[in-house]
């Protein structure tokens, strides 16, 4: 079910941000080109996870109407994609491979990948801000939320602290890695199953639920990375493989080691399947998603 669910998410995504990137009429080559580039990053691929979040959150919390949903996974996606185009610049982790393509410096240039990144940025808090049909409270506390993950307490507060780690040879310890990524990784990933609750307008407790879950979700995304970087090959991941040893990051996997990180993993997939029991049955897919995280090979 949960491939299907993905699959189908990931298929909408696509057509949802191909209509949000059209370029509009009367635009020169240069403006043409940066249109292009980042329709480019957010059409490369990838396992669509934030946007399957917002939706399955959206639907535990009693939400009903999928278009609406999609166009708020949309931008979450967007940002995720901006975040991406940044962290594989020559003056980040300069990488040339993302999601099985070349990164989007390396296809157009470094210029105009960071005006994409930035483009995809503005484009996705647009939609929050001006473009979705909801109450003017629904849409300030989407905003709050969104901005939040955004912003240096969150994901961009999580780049700065990886990229210092890096630069400083620094090991991290358990309690300083795990802050690391709930800003980097985690950060977007919870905001997207709170969105969806917000969306759908959900109660204090499911929201509370959703921040647990997301906060659970968001450690196993980043451990489970971790891991396969040590253990799957570039072709399988879709990036550069090995790259985090060879740039001396920190990571769960040099940190606790693969056995403390599988073991890991495991416990916070039990923290993130009780804290949906205020769904019962409505959060079915918000675990499955979950269990899907916790054991993928790529």
């Amino acid at each position: 079910m949960i491939s299907s669910f993905l699959a189908r998410v990931s298929e909408d995504i696509s057509h949802v941000l191909e209509e949000i990137l059209t370029p509009p009429a009367g635009l020169t080559p240069p403006e043409q080109r940066l249109f292009s580039a980042m329709d480019y990053a957010v059409q490369a691929g990838g396992k669509r996870v934030r946007p399957a979040l917002v939706l399955a959150a959206y639907e535990a919390c009693g939400g009903t109407d999928r278009a609406l949903a999609l166009r708020l996974g949309a931008a979450v996606e967007m940002v995720h994609t901006y975040t991406l185009i940044q962290d594989d610049l020559p003056c980040m982790d300069d990488d040339n491979l993302r999601r099985g393509k070349p990164t989007t410096h390396v296809a157009f240039d470094e210029a105009t990948a960071i005006l994409a990144s930035d483009g995809l940025q503005v484009e996705a808090f647009k939609i929050v801000a001006c473009e979705l049909p909801v109450p003017s409270d629904t849409r300030l506390a989407l905003l709050d939320v969104f901005l939040e993950a955004s912003s240096a307490r969150g994901v961009l507060g999580g780049q700065m602290i990886d990229i210092l780690y890096e630069k400083e040879e620094y090991v991290a310890n358990e309690a300083e890695l795990k802050h690391l990524q709930n800003l980097k990784t985690g950060a977007l990933l919870q905001a997207s199953c709170v969105m969806g609750g917000l969306l759908a307008g959900a109660s204090e407790a499911e929201l509370s639920a959703l921040k647990a879950y997301g906060s659970a979700l968001g450690l196993i995304f980043q451990i489970t990375d971790d891991m396969l970087d040590v253990t799957a090959d570039s072709q399988t991941l879709g990036k550069t493989a090995g790259k985090d040893a060879a740039q001396g990051k920190a990571t769960f996997v040099t940190c606790l080691g693969m056995e403390a990180s599988t073991a890991y993993v495991a416990r916070l997939l039990a923290e993130g399947e009780t804290s949906l029991s205020v769904f019962e049955d409505k959060g079915s897919l918000l675990f499955q998603i979950l269990a899907f995280v916790a054991q993928r090979t790529f």
